[in-house]
C-alpha cells in the first residue's frame, strides 16, 4: 500500500509499517516460535518481533495477542497465510470470550421447570399507529429466549420501549406480542405490570416452553435508579437469570444489575455473549493488522473510542464532521465546516498519540463540500488543504474513499463506528457507502468486520450489505463504552465462567 498523501505534515504514513508486517510474513513458522507447554506461553525469536520498531516500545507486548496454545500441538502463524486456518475458526477471526458464563452452560437439567427471568433489548421503533417498523432486536433476542423453550424452561421476558416517563399507553409491550409470537412458534402471552401479585400469578402458571411478556421495566422510576427493593420485586417471580440485552448492559439498572443480587446463576445471554465476544475481542485482543474507522460529526463524542483504539490498531481512519477539527487544529482553513473550537488542542494531542504509539492516522484528503447544509445544496469536491470560505465538508472525497480502499485491503480485523459524512443526505452519502462496501468486500476475503453500533449499523443497512459483516452491534452507548474499554455493569454482574 502506498502513503496516503497528507493536508499537512502531521499525517502518518503506514508504509513503513506495512513493509514491516510482510517481512514478518516471509519470517513467519513454526521453527520461528518456540513453545512452552507448562506455562502456556510462547516465546517468540527477537527477529521476529521486530515489527517496525515497536516491540521494545508500544506494542510489542501486544503484536501477537492470537497466538493460542493448543493441548498437544502449537501451530503458530504470524500475519502467515499459509497458515490462517491453523488455529480454528474462532481464532482465526480474532474472536475471544470473556470469562463470563452463558447460557449455553445451562443444560435441560439445570432450566426444565425453572422460571428464566429474560432480561432482552426490544426497544423497537413503532410507528404513529404501534405498527413494528423494524424488527430486527426483536429476531436478536430469539435464540436465548428458543433456547430456554426448547430446554423446557418458563421464561419471564423483561424489556423496556421508549423512554417513558411513568406509565405511557405509547410504550406498552403488547405490540410486540404478536410478531413475537410468530417468531418463536408459540403464544406469548403478556402480563400488564412488570412487578406484583398479578404477575407472579402469572409466571407461576406458566407451563414448561412458555413465555410470559412483562410490562415495559422502566414504567418504574425505580428501574433506572436500580432500587434494590425493586430488583427484589423484579427477581421474586424467577428462580435465575439471564442477561440478554447488550443495548442496556452499560446501565447499572434494577433489571440489568439489581435483580442479579437475588438470583442465581445468572447468565449472559446469546445475543450479549456475541457482541462480548466480537467488541471485546476486537478491543483486546485483535487479528493484526488491525484498522478501526472512526466517523461522526464531533470527536468530543468519540474522545474515549479513539484513545482505547490507539492503544490497538495499526491504522486508524478519521471521517465524518470531526475531521475538520482536526484540519485546523493542523492551520488548514475549514469554510464553515463544523468545529469543535474547545477541542482542537485534544485534536492536536491525538495526532501526537498516534505519532508516539506508531499508529498509522489517516484523514481524508480530499472532501465534499456544500453551500448550505441541506439535501438539494449545491457540491463540490475539493482537496482537503482548499476548502473555500462559505462552503462546508459533508463527505469524504473520492480520493480518499480510494486511498482508505487501498490501506484496507491490508487489514485482517475492521471496527467501524460513525459515518464518514452526512449520509441522510444521498448526495452526501457517497464515502459511507463506499467504506460500507468495501467492508463486505473485505469480510468475503476473510477479513473480520464489526459494525460497532449507531449509525454504521444504519448505513450498512442502507447500502444492503448488513448480512456480509461478521458482526453488527445492536448497542449504541453500550458499544461506545465497550469499545472505550470500560467495565460494562450489567456484564460485571454476571457470574464468572
Amino acid at each position: 500500500m502506498g502513503a496516503v498523501a497528507a493536508p499537512s505534515a502531521i499525517q502518518y504514513s503506514a508504509a513503513g509499517k506495512l513493509s514491516s508486517i510482510n517481512r514478518i510474513k516471509a519470517s513467519a513458522s513454526p521453527s520461528n516460535i518456540r513453545t512452552s507447554a507448562r506455562s502456556s506461553t510462547l516465546s517468540v525469536s527477537a527477529d521476529l518481533l521486530s515489527f517496525s520498531g515497536l516491540v521494545a516500545g508500544n506494542k510489542g507486548k501486544r503484536v501477537f495477542p492470537n497466538l493460542f496454545h493448543a493441548e498437544k500441538d502449537l501451530v503458530a502463524s504470524v500475519f502467515s497465510d499459509q497458515a490462517s486456518n491453523s488455529y480454528g475458526k474462532r481464532a482465526s477471526r480474532g474472536v475471544v470470550c470473556m470469562a463470563k458464563r452463558s447460557v449455553g452452560d445451562l443444560k435441560e437439567a439445570d432450566l426444565r421447570g425453572k422460571k428464566v427471568f429474560v432480561r432482552a433489548d426490544l426497544n423497537v421503533p413503532l410507528d404513529d399507529k404501534l405498527n413494528i417498523t423494524d424488527d430486527t432486536r426483536i429476531r436478536a433476542a430469539v435464540p436465548t429466549i428458543k433456547y430456554l423453550i426448547d430446554n423446557g424452561a418458563k421464561v419471564i421476558l423483561s424489556s423496556h420501549l421508549g423512554r417513558p416517563k411513568g406509565v405511557t399507553e405509547k410504550y406498552r409491550l403488547t405490540p410486540l406480542v404478536p410478531r413475537l409470537s410468530e417468531l418463536l412458534g408459540i403464544k406469548v402471552q403478556k402480563a400488564d405490570d412488570s412487578i406484583g401479585e398479578a404477575v407472579k400469578a402469572k409466571a407461576a402458571a406458566l407451563p414448561e416452553g412458555g413465555v410470559l411478556l412483562l410490562e415495559n421495566v422502566r414504567f418504574y422510576k425505580e428501574e433506572e435508579k436500580n432500587d434494590p427493593e425493586h430488583a427484589k420485586k423484579l427477581a421474586s417471580v424467577a428462580d435465575l437469570y439471564v442477561n440478554d440485552a447488550f443495548g442496556t448492559a452499560h446501565r447499572a439498572h434494577a433489571s440489568t444489575e439489581g435483580v442479579t443480587k437475588y438470583l442465581h446463576p445468572s447468565v449472559a445471554g446469546f445475543l450479549l455473549q456475541k457482541e462480548l465476544d466480537y467488541l471485546d475481542g476486537a478491543v483486546r485482543n485483535p487479528t493484526h493488522p488491525f484498522a478501526a474507522i472512526v466517523g461522526g460529526s464531533k470527536v468530543s463524542s468519540k474522545i474515549g473510542v479513539i484513545e482505547s483504539l490507539l492503544e490497538k490498531c495499526d491504522l486508524l481512519f478519521l471521517g465524518g464532521g470531526m475531521i475538520f477539527t482536526f484540519y485546523k487544529a493542523q492551520g488548514l482553513s475549514v469554510g464553515s465546516s463544523l468545529v469543535e473550537e474547545d477541542k482542537l488542542e485534544l485534536a492536536t494531542r491525538l495526532m501526537e498519540k498516534a505519532k508516539t504509539k506508531g499508529v498509522s492516522l489517516l484523514l481524508p484528503t480530499d472532501v465534499v463540500v456544500a453551500d448550505k447544509f441541506a439535501a438539494d445544496a449545491n457540491s463540490k469536491i475539493v482537496p482537503a488543504s482548499a476548502i473555500p470560505d462559505g462552503w462546508m465538508g459533508l463527505d469524504i472525497g473520492p480520493e480518499s474513499v480510494e486511498k482508505f480502499s487501498s490501506a484496507l485491503d491490508t487489514t485482517k480485523t475492521v471496527i467501524w463506528n460513525g459515518p464518514m459524512g452526512v449520509f441522510e443526505f444521498d448526495k452526501f452519502a457517497k464515502g459511507t457507502e463506499a467504506i460500507a462496501k468495501k467492508l463486505a468486500e473485505l469480510s468475503g476475503k476473510g477479513c473480520t468486520t464489526i459494525i460497532g453500533g449507531g449509525d454504521s449499523v444504519a448505513a450498512v443497512e442502507k447500502v444492503g450489505v448488513a448480512d456480509k459483516m461478521s458482526h453488527i452491534s445492536t448497542g449504541g452507548g453500550a458499544s461506545l463504552e465497550l469499545l472505550e474499554g470500560k467495565v460494562l455493569p450489567g456484564v460485571a454482574a454476571l457470574d464468572e465462567a
